[in-house]
């Protein structure tokens, strides 16, 4: 063992002393020390561009200067931390700018619910709550899904790997192919409805179906608008909860707050976390439709679902949200980036590549192994941080924070190119 002076000044301190579960570090294998924007700092002061936004926690990016002035003023006054469910004026003053700048202009009528503070506690409260609103028991989730870590979310996630890891049989659920998992001629909601309609298909009628529009950790795989508004339409024919997993392509990561607004749908339920509370700290909120709100004082709780640090800075970010000149600019780098790595596929044909994603949640999927992580690999040693996703890691993606400025943008995109061209000479 190594002692605290040695471990103080090398990456030996996390080899040593935390546990091997660990994974980002070993893809960024420095200690990090500052950031800001879309920047981070590691401790010898060598900087990075961030393509990975802390997997979509950080959509404006790190220590917004308005947020983290209100978060500092409310520390130094003394704020509540920490309430359980209890009243306080953050979680009013946010519940009331909620419903002011989100919901009502877009015409939705939604009841919030505080779950706990990550994305798994979200969907397992929207589990739990679809199965007492229909006493149904199973939940239809889609190939690819990625939907947390605990045991029912692991249940509907498609991850071999990641399910493996729960040690225990994951039940009570179906999984339905995602738009154009077979192909982009077959329309993968014929094969759903078909075992929805038949008796002797063995799959029993869900209490709700759930699904991402955009598949982030499993590939950056679309759902298309029309494909969204026939599930929807699948839904209320059978009276089945459609649940929109918003966690990680929620806040305005594809352009519009909520995801699925092009599509013209009103899920039942909604999940959202990671940027919801603008700063990167923990929150996730629950949105069910009135008619559902059917729990029972405590039901479901937690221990820090009151977490009014996140309340505020949550506030505080909806005010990018009170006119659409945050989602223009989504649009416009969006579309930046997506002509950018269409280019990258036209030029370089050794990648094998095909573009994929929305807004600003994009990236290429790579047919050779392995491919991808090496490109992520090269890009961090020229100062990019950027993930890779889908079953094989066969996709580099590039989720940057929605504020980060053009020339930023441009020096990562160049990054990435110099980064494919190092790793397809070799």
């Amino acid at each position: 063992m190594s002692t605290i002076k040695e471990l103080d000044s090398t990456l030996k301190v996390f080899e040593e002393l935390e546990s091997e579960v660990r994974s980002y570090i070993r893809s960024f294998p420095v200690t990090f020390e500052k950031s800001k924007g879309h920047s981070l700092w590691d401790q010898d002061g060598k900087e990075y561009i961030d393509f990975f936004a802390g997997a979509g926690a950080l959509n404006y990016g790190h220590n917004p200067p308005l947020l983290k002035e209100q978060l500092l003023r409310y520390i130094a006054e003394d704020g509540i931390s920490h309430s359980l469910d209890m009243g306080t004026k953050a979680k009013a003053n946010f519940l009331t700018k909620f419903h002011e700048v989100i919901l009502e202009p877009r015409n939705l009528n939604y009841k919030v619910m505080f779950p706990g503070p990550t994305g798994t506690n979200t969907v397992e409260s929207a589990l739990k709550l679809a199965r007492k609103v229909t006493g149904r028991d199973s939940i239809i989730s889609f190939t690819n899904a990625f939907h947390g870590m605990t045991l029912g979310s692991l249940s509907i996630t498609g991850n071999s790997f990641k399910r493996h890891g729960a040690g225990v049989p994951l039940q009570n659920s179906v999984s339905m192919p995602f738009d154009k998992f077979l192909g982009t001629n077959v329309d993968t909601l014929d094969y759903l409805e078909r075992f929805l309609e038949d008796n002797g298909s063995g799959v029993a009628l869900p209490a709700g179906i759930i699904v991402e529009t955009v598949q982030g950790e499993g590939g950056i795989n679309v759902a298309e608008e029309a494909w969204l508004k026939r599930l929807a339409d699948i839904c209320n024919r059978w009276e089945i909860l459609l649940i929109i997993d918003d966690v990680q392509a929620g806040c305005g990561r594809t352009g519009t707050f909520f995801s699925f607004e092009p599509a013209g749908i009103e899920p039942d339920i909604v999940c959202m976390s990671k940027s919801i509370s603008g700063y990167g700290i923990p929150m996730a909120i629950t949105l069910l439709k009135p008619e559902y709100d059917v729990w029972d004082p405590g039901e479901h709780n937690g221990t820090f679902r009151g977490h009014n640090l996140a309340f505020i800075t949550a506030t505080e970010a909806l005010e990018y949200w009170k006119d659409d000149n945050l989602s223009g600019e989504v649009e416009e780098k969006g579309l930046k980036v997506g002509e950018f790595l269409d280019q990258l596929v036209r030029e370089y044909p050794q990648l094998q590549g095909e573009t994929r994603g929305r807004g600003l949640m994009r990236g290429i999927a790579c047919k050779e192994e392995g491919l991808a992580e090496k490109i992520c690999e090269q890009a961090f040693e020229r100062g990019l941080i950027m993930e890779t996703a889908g079953p094989d890691s066969e996709v580099f993606k590039i989720m940057p924070p929605l504020t980060i400025t053009h020339n930023a943008l441009d020096t990562g995109l160049a990054i990435i190119e110099d980064s494919i061209k190092m790793c397809i000479q070799k």
